[in-house]
């Protein structure tokens, strides 16, 4: 089936992992990638994909009402999938304002084009879906009543040999109430319920998913993982917040692509499907196993960088433990984790490790002149 999807924030990490997964899965579909390039737009990583007939990349921003109508106007979209977002907690914090423009007002611009176009149309919203990232950070967060980690009580069929704890009995489920903490969240959670609201107001097929922290390749080197990997490299230092006792759930980014197409295609209109890898870490343990893989991977002592970790002072507003129950995914749709978080991060190190002029690239700050250089006179 031919379809045409608008993929918002397709220059980032999630995003770009989203858009190699359906072009080689799908080679009918044609996927616009619309990205405005902020920081943590990264063309350079759809180099790849560039050149396919059934690609184009647009440069505009999800605020610029105009932009999007056009695009709309151009491209008959069937769906939009938007991961367009500032996600980083602590540049919110900085700056609450940026956060709301796009999380807010940019998810807000989407929705009321696609309205406009889709409701212009013969068949108005029929085969038409609105698909809406989000994360699990809008829920709040959970209280930390197993220290020490016990079995999960969740099952998958990955190996059995990997980690599997949960630091609590409570966990997010698609019904838990919104108390988001941080001007991030807080934007998410604004956003989510822009979304749905226009599917009760007029009709529109929305889908949301909630989301637990991805990890994998091309992700931009201010999060934790690759923050991490390339500071083991340059034998930086290795930041840790308070005494490192916060706890995720982790998943690897081709498993969220993968929970994306099948909720994209499969999932009910107006639903809601947390998406999680039934992985609970604390980030010092995180560090630990980063730090034991790079290690290795690039030949040193057992505990080479033990010493480069430094604690800093906590987040403001840090909340403990974030924990997302999957199983109406698994259980409606089928969908589970193909990896557990230490063969994840195997897999992981040596992409970061065999791709480093690409992290070179964007600590350097290179990466930021390849549109100018390398597409614009396309």
């Amino acid at each position: 089936m031919n379809m045409t999807i608008i993929v918002t924030g397709g220059a980032g990490f999630i995003g770009s992992n989203f858009i190699f997964h359906m072009l080689d899965k799908y080679p009918d579909y044609r996927i616009i990638c619309l990205d405005c390039l902020t920081y943590a737009g990264n063309l350079s990583t759809l180099e790849p994909v560039m050149d396919r007939p059934n690609f184009r990349f647009v440069k505009e921003s999800i605020t610029d009402r105009e932009a999007v109508y056009k695009l709309f106007e151009e491209e008959h979209p069937d769906m939009v999938v938007n991961f367009a977002a500032e996600s980083h907690v602590d540049r919110s914090i900085k700056d609450p304002f940026t956060f709301a423009k796009t999380n807010v007002m940019g998810t807000l611009s989407l929705l009321q084009a696609a309205k406009v176009h889709w409701e212009s149309l013969p068949e108005k919203y029929e085969g038409k879906r609105f698909y809406h990232i989000s994360t699990d950070e809008v829920y709040g967060a959970l209280e930390l009543t197993n220290p020490e980690g016990i079995e999960s009580p969740f099952t998958t069929t990955a190996s059995s040999k990997e980690h599997h704890h949960a630091y609590g009995s409570e966990f997010f489920l698609e019904t838990t109430k919104y108390n988001p903490h941080s001007p991030y969240s807080a934007s998410k959670a604004s956003s989510d319920h822009f979304v749905r609201a226009y599917h009760d107001t007029y009709g529109m097929p929305t889908i949301v998913t909630n989301c637990s922290n991805n990890y994998g390749p091309y992700q931009f080197p201010e999060k934790l993982i690759p923050l991490f990997i390339n500071n083991i490299r340059h034998r930086k230092p290795l930041p840790v917040y308070g005494k490192g006792e916060n706890v995720r759930d982790w998943l690897y980014v081709v498993d969220h692509a993968r929970a994306i197409d099948l909720i994209f295609h499969k999932g009910n209109v107006a639903e809601t499907y947390n998406i999680g890898g039934f992985n609970e870490w604390k980030n010092i343990d995180i560090i630990k196993v980063v730090i034991r893989t790079v290690d290795r991977l690039l030949g040193n002592p057992e505990g080479h960088s033990d010493e480069l970790i430094t604690y800093v002072t906590d987040r403001a507003g840090h909340d403990l433990r974030y924990a997302i129950d999957s199983r109406k995914l698994q259980k409606e749709l089928g969908w589970e984790p193909s990896l557990q978080f230490e063969e994840g991060i195997e897999k992981t190190v040596r992409w970061y490790l065999d791709n480093q002029a690409w992290m070179d690239n964007i600590t350097s700050g290179e990466y930021e002149r390849y549109y100018d250089d390398m597409y614009k006179n396309r």
